[in-house]
């Protein structure tokens, strides 16, 4: 990232703004008037590309019934290969590797089910006590499938500090017991990247194949996948890519997997031209699309045909560039202008270290995030003590970060969170 000396001021917020080449992107989404969104990390919002590409599969429905799925503005049948193509500059990846498609844990579930081959000593996954629970609960349900107990056949990696993992530590649990390694690209609390490349190198030096969950790293940094050798990788489009709530989820196989049988197999796994010959005998797909597994939900894959469109049109360099400063500066401005409120910085101080959000970690952490609410700054919470922002860099101004500060300023000076319940909402 390019230097810059930091100012507290709100003219420094808009000279950086002034110098934003990503900043006409703003104009793209729906952005609710007197409010500041800092939560695209877990829900990216509505552009209005994303909507036109939506109402035009809708169209499709209503003009053509059954004939949306091969005629029409994006015929259905191919859509997820479409989007597969579209990912693929995001991840690193040729667009043979790439499927938009599934869920998160349905295409962990998949990977695992094809790529987890227990043999001999070989019978345990590692994992990482900081991962999110939803893969935890996959991979325990996949041991137990496999006859195994996952209290001793799950490892998961321990923390030093509560926020952080070593690669040092990861890689000395890669023993002769592991087969498969299952690691997140960016730790969903504190937002740290962890080292791929060489998590990789190391699995594969040992013997053992690796998968990563991007779901905090795509759309908000560059990856390499394919460079790096890594097996399979999974991730959602809601944060980052803004294919909207429960968007269909996307997934990497390294072409070196290509025939591997899908562990969970379905007909949208066949291969294209033999789809349709309804023949009890499978033959997948010569390419990631061999993992896919139902129908493909069609209006939920509608919107990222525009919204990655204007991914291609910002280029993943330039939006990381933006990130990395956006966050920098939200960091010195919590640490000018709430040095003394008893937030500790959660997240990695240094570039390559740090995804797309910041963490501050306070013990009132739940009625911050309520308080900030009510003053119409949307955050996120995650607990026990964690008020996540998330400055996106395609719809995130530099003033709406100051300004941002300037209320949680005003909160914890007044205290007005003291009026709400230190505990989290249902939806969190």
């Amino acid at each position: 990232m390019k230097s810059y000396s930091f100012e507290p001021g709100a003219a420094f917020a808009a000279q950086l703004d002034s110098g934003d080449i990503l900043a006409r992107f703003r104009d793209e989404f729906y952005l609710k008037p007197d409010s500041i969104y800092l939560d695209g990390n877990s829900l990216g919002l509505l552009s209005k590309r994303a909507e036109q590409t939506l109402l035009e599969s809708l169209a499709d429905w209503r003009e053509l019934g059954i004939d949306g799925w091969m005629d029409g503005n994006h015929p259905w049948f191919y859509l997820s290969e479409k989007l597969g193509e579209l990912t693929a500059p995001l991840v690193g990846a040729s667009p043979e590797e790439v499927i938009v498609s599934g869920s998160t844990t349905v295409n962990l579930h998949q990977l695992v089910a094809t790529f987890y081959k227990p043999e001999g000593n070989r019978t345990k996954i590692l994992a990482d006590e900081l991962n999110f629970p939803s893969d935890i609960y996959a991979l325990q349900s996949q041991l137990q499938i496999h006859g195994y107990d996952p209290d001793t056949h799950l490892i998961r990696v321990k923390s030093r500090d509560g926020r952080f993992l070593d690669e040092d530590d990861i890689i000395e649990a890669m023993t002769d017991e592991v087969a498969l390694v299952v690691l997140p690209t960016v730790l969903y609390r504190s937002g740290q990247i962890l080292d791929m490349e060489r998590l990789t190198r190391a699995a594969h030096e040992r013997g053992i194949l690796i998968g990563f969950d991007g779901c905090h790293s795509i759309g908000a940094i560059p990856h390499s996948f394919s460079d790096w050798g890594v097996d399979f990788a999974y991730w959602c489009n809601y944060k980052h890519l803004n294919g909207g709530p429960g968007a269909v989820a996307g997934l990497y196989v390294n072409s070196k997997h290509f025939g591997a049988k899908p562990g969970l197999a379905g007909w949208f796994g066949s291969r294209k031209d033999k789809q349709f010959d309804m023949e009890h005998i499978l033959t997948p797909a010569e390419n990631a699309g061999a993992y896919q597994i139902g129908t493909p939900h069609v209006l939920s894959l509608a919107p990222l045909l525009g919204s990655l469109e204007m991914f291609a049109e910002a280029g993943i360099q330039n939006i990381r560039e933006k990130s990395l400063r956006i966050n920098q500066y939200l960091m010195d401005l919590v640490q000018h202008e709430l040095g003394d409120a008893g937030f500790i910085l959660g997240s990695p101080t240094e570039d390559f270290k740090r995804g797309g959000h910041v963490s501050l970690e306070h013990k009132e952490a739940a009625r911050i995030c309520k308080a900030l609410k009510e003053k119409g700054i949307i955050p996120d919470f995650r607990a026990p003590n964690i008020v996540r922002l998330a400055p996106v860099a395609l719809y995130t101004s530099y003033t709406d970060v100051w300004e941002a500060v300037q209320v949680l300023k005003e909160i914890m000076a007044n205290k007005s969170y003291e009026k709400f319940s230190n505990e989290r909402g249902v939806v969190a």
